[in-house]
């Protein structure tokens, strides 16, 4: 493995792909990423004993250099010695998918993760395939308040200068983040915003003088609407949106979406797309990289071993997505599982027998295996729902709800 050329290739690709990282950073950072691929693991010892063999190294020469990868720069020995700053690296690393990616449409997720009582992760990730790649990711300690304001405004406007302005660009969130200030800020940056709602809210139809509980808007499961009106209370806080309401069949509650596309353009299963960042951190975790077994306690040094994370997801997701994109459709099941049953007007996916993030490292490796030049895949995302629905669908009020046959 020491002398294969694509490992020696890979630390060039990432110094040139985020030239704010020196060459020493970059090196690390490839053995880093190299060695959770293929060890699938982010433990030190497990990486660094897998690299170790393969290079025909020292154990602890290698340990102690991935170790000095996540530490402060007043932690590391000698005075020249440098410390790697993450978020320099967001903007080039939301590029590299750029150029890697095959189309305009763009998903992106925000969605928090928690290591136990230590440390909370913002995450903003591309969801693809099932699962989602992270491009932005400040790491704080599990006691402090989530600042995702602060934090959001900042990265978002980061974000902005990589994603072209013509492309399509939705921007997924979880109840608890559908606040006026996000909208505003999507908006204005030319995104459309698709944040989950609390149903404990009102909603003000347009045309009506006052506001409805939202709870109203669907009051049993099998019924659906959007329509425009006014959301949020006060006159200072009143924002126009789109209201997207959708309680399928079997669930426990209603699904609802504020966002600034036109009602008819979108419907409610969007959002199913946001639970594939729910996989991205199982990939980070137990299904992948096991982050939950790090007794890691630092914030920093997380932010740090996230940047190796970030890398090694990125490569895996984009070979085995261009190799599930090889897959004849024909020799697999089809499924509907991004869309509500009342509106599953047609087969939306197709059922993958194997996961894409372990077709990624089922490559890599037989690769490795045969001395075969390293895949590089590209990202091919899946068409996205479709952008009308057959019916014309009101915002369903108190006095005019009709259950739609499932």
């Amino acid at each position: 493995m020491s002398c294969h050329p694509r490992v020696t290739e890979w630390p060039t690709i990432i110094h040139t792909r985020l030239p704010s990282l020196t060459k020493p950073h970059a090196t690390v950072l490839a053995l880093w990423s190299l060695g959770r691929v293929l060890a699938r693991s982010c433990a030190l010892t497990a990486v660094s004993a897998f690299l170790a063999t393969g290079l025909h190294r020292k154990e602890d020469t290698v340990r102690q250099q991935l170790r000095e990868c996540c530490d402060a720069a007043t932690a590391k020995r000698g005075p020249a010695r440098q410390e790697l700053v993450v978020e320099t690296c967001f903007v080039p690393l939301l590029a590299w998918g750029v150029d890697q990616w095959k189309g305009t449409p763009w998903a992106l997720a925000l969605e928090a993760t928690t290591l136990g009582p230590r440390l909370t992760v913002l995450a903003r990730s591309v969801v693809y395939r099932g699962g989602a790649i992270p491009v932005a990711w400040p790491v704080l300690a599990a006691t402090a308040k989530p600042a995702w304001r602060r934090e959001g405004l900042r990265r978002l406007r980061q974000g902005r200068r990589a994603l072209p302005r013509a492309w399509t660009v939705m921007v997924l969130a979880d109840r608890g983040l559908d606040a006026r200030w996000l909208l505003r800020r999507l908006t204005r940056l030319g995104w459309h915003p698709f944040l989950r709602s609390n149903t404990g809210g009102t909603f003000r139809p347009q045309g009506h003088v006052r506001a409805v509980p939202l709870k109203t808007l669907v009051p049993e499961p099998g019924t659906t609407g959007q329509g425009t009106g006014i959301a949020f209370k006060g006159r200072q806080r009143q924002l126009h949106c789109t209201l997207l309401a959708c309680w399928e069949a079997g669930s426990k509650e209603p699904w609802v979406i504020r966002t600034d596309l036109p009602p008819e353009a979108r419907t409610a299963c969007w959002d199913g797309w946001r639970a594939w960042i729910e996989q991205g951190f199982k990939i980070t975790k137990r299904a992948g990289w096991q982050w939950q077994r790090t007794r890691m306690t630092m914030p920093e040094r997380a932010a740090r071993l996230w940047l190796a994370v970030a890398g090694a997801t990125w490569w895996r997701l984009s070979v085995g997505g261009e190799a599930d994109e090889a897959i004849p459709a024909s020799t697999v099941p089809e499924g509907t599982a991004l869309l509500p049953r009342p509106l599953r007007l047609r087969r939306a996916t197709r059922l993958r027998l194997v996961r894409v993030c372990r077709q990624g490292w089922t490559l890599s490796l037989v690769a490795l295996l045969e001395q075969a030049p390293r895949p590089m895949g590209r990202f091919i995302p899946e068409p996205w729902p479709p952008v009308t629905v057959k019916r014309e669908l009101a915002l369903l009020l108190p006095d005019l709800a009709v259950p739609l046959a499932a």
